[in-house]
């Protein structure tokens, strides 16, 4: 039988060169996206439409010597975000964080609730991809597209019919743009994080509440800004050069039970 004669070297995580842009990056689970593709050598750029948010971002930044751009914008303006996107140069890295949710019960929603959520959870996600995507095939990029879902979009959450149908649409939505983009060498993967203590979330997150996630937790505990960035990294890099069309739970195995 045939001997290998050297080992396989681990591929790189380094993101050293590339450029990533990180929607609703000024806060929570985005900016902690941002922060971890700029540890691991990428340039990144912020969107989001709160500008005072981005420029505390931006200082953050700028103390542990990150240099990234900000572009304060409302991504449910489509035409907006296709004349960003081709002022700017390709982008390598496209993390699509930008979400909301209000939870409501089902014979409570209105329309306008329904819209807001749905606009930009899945149609703004829908529509910054494509703009993003055009511009990384037309420049010959073998990039990455990561979607942050959520594990509402695998299961089913009480008070959250309009942000799980948002959800469920996004994981469906990142597994067709992977056959359509993988003959451009473009990824596309989805994180689908459990409840993550964020700025948008702790209203939310009362004694009560974290005691019912932790008994339905096997890992016993909420998740941290830190629990994502690992995975962010991974699917950004070369290392999961032959993932796509993926969703990773990072839920403490709730959606594992």
């Amino acid at each position: 039988m045939p001997q290998n004669t050297t080992l396989p070297n681990t591929p790189s995580f380094s993101l050293q060169g590339s450029r990533a842009l990180i929607s609703g990056a000024s806060r929570g689970l985005g900016l902690a996206a941002a922060a971890a593709l700029a540890q691991a050598g990428a340039r990144v750029s912020l969107i989001a439409l709160d500008k005072k948010g981005l420029e505390l971002a931006a200082s953050l930044f700028a103390e542990k010597g990150f240099e990234v751009e900000t572009h304060a914008l409302d991504l449910q303006e489509t035409k907006k975000v296709k004349e960003l996107i081709l002022a700017e140069q390709p982008f390598d890295i496209l993390v699509n964080n930008a979400g909301t949710n209000h939870p409501q019960h089902f014979f409570d929603v209105e329309e306008e609730v329904y819209d807001r959520i749905v606009n930009l959870n899945l149609r703004a996600t829908f529509f910054l991809s494509q703009a993003v995507a055009k511009c990384m095939a037309g420049a010959g990029k073998r990039g990455s597209i990561i979607n942050v879902s959520s594990m509402m979009g695998r299961v089913a959450g009480e008070k959250r019919t309009v942000y799980c149908a948002s959800k469920h649409g996004v994981e469906g939505l990142t597994k067709a743009m992977s056959l359509e983009l993988a003959a451009y060498g473009i990824r596309v993967n989805s994180i689908a994080p459990t409840f993550i203590l964020t700025e948008m979330t702790k209203p939310y997150l009362t004694e009560e509440l974290r005691a019912s996630i932790i008994a339905r937790t096997p890992l016993g505990r909420v998740g941290e800004l830190e629990d994502i960035m690992g995975a962010i990294v991974f699917l950004a890099s070369r290392a999961s050069s032959l993932i796509t069309g993926e969703s990773i739970a990072i839920d403490g195995g709730w959606t594992a039970v």
